[in-house]
């Protein structure tokens, strides 16, 4: 299988997916959607990766390349290519889907509990009904018309929805590893501010062994969007 992986900041780790690639023989390519962005990469991509990003997604006057990201990830959807979104990933698809991303009200950060709402998509078919997961975002969205609601948590109510059977969003880090952490904690510490949904980065790097547990749950989720055939 060919997949694509969108990464947005230059120490994003994507060791995740890419042990997970080697290991099940898959074709991972990993690029900047601000540097380089080629529409014949739709005719080859089986599963598209939208991973996290510091920026949010409505700022497309700071960031003038989102528009051609929206633009490619609409086509891949229209397409019915396999799309997994993640935090900004996840607001990206929301907001394709006519939904609102804005600021919430609390930042999450950290790691925090994920309660499953339930509602069953054969991706998620391995994950349990409740996990520690880290997160590290200020924005949240509505759920788009049509979606299904997969997950919460105590401070964000929309965590993870399906679109279809081919279009999965996840505003939690699954594939975020301890070296990721740390260079967020080091350049992004002015964001650990005192909040009842901010933990501080002792607290972080407490729970960093929880990474191991969110690798093989992000494994899983890879391993079923590649065995599922979604329908056209």
């Amino acid at each position: 299988m060919n997949i694509l992986a969108f990464r947005h900041f230059d120490f994003d780790d994507s060791s995740a997916f890419s042990e997970w690639a080697q290991w099940g023989g898959h074709e991972l390519t990993v690029v900047d959607p601000e540097v380089s962005l080629e529409r014949e990469w739709l005719d080859s991509t089986d599963l598209l990766l939208i991973l996290g990003g510091p920026m949010s997604i409505y700022q497309e006057k700071e960031y003038p390349w989102l528009a051609e990201e929206k633009r490619f990830v609409k086509s891949a959807m229209d397409r019915h290519i396999k799309i997994i979104g993640i935090c900004f990933g996840a607001q990206m698809l929301a907001e394709l889907l006519g939904a609102k991303v804005y600021r919430h009200t609390a930042k999450e950060i950290g790691w925090h509990r994920i309660e499953r709402t339930g509602e069953e998509h054969p991706w998620l078919s391995q994950m349990p009904s409740q996990f520690h997961s880290f997160q590290w975002h200020g924005d949240t969205f509505d759920l788009p018309e049509g979606a299904r609601l997969l997950a919460r948590s105590e401070a964000c109510g929309h965590q993870a929805f399906a679109y279809g059977d081919h279009v999965l969003a996840l505003q939690f880090h699954l594939e975020t590893s301890p070296a990721c952490m740390e260079q967020m904690l080091t350049r992004w510490s002015g964001e650990l501010v005192d909040s009842p949904y901010i933990q501080t980065a002792e607290q972080i790097r407490g729970n960093m062994f929880r990474a191991a547990d969110s690798f093989q749950m992000l494994h899983q989720v890879l391993d079923q969007a590649t065995r599922i055939q979604a329908k056209a």
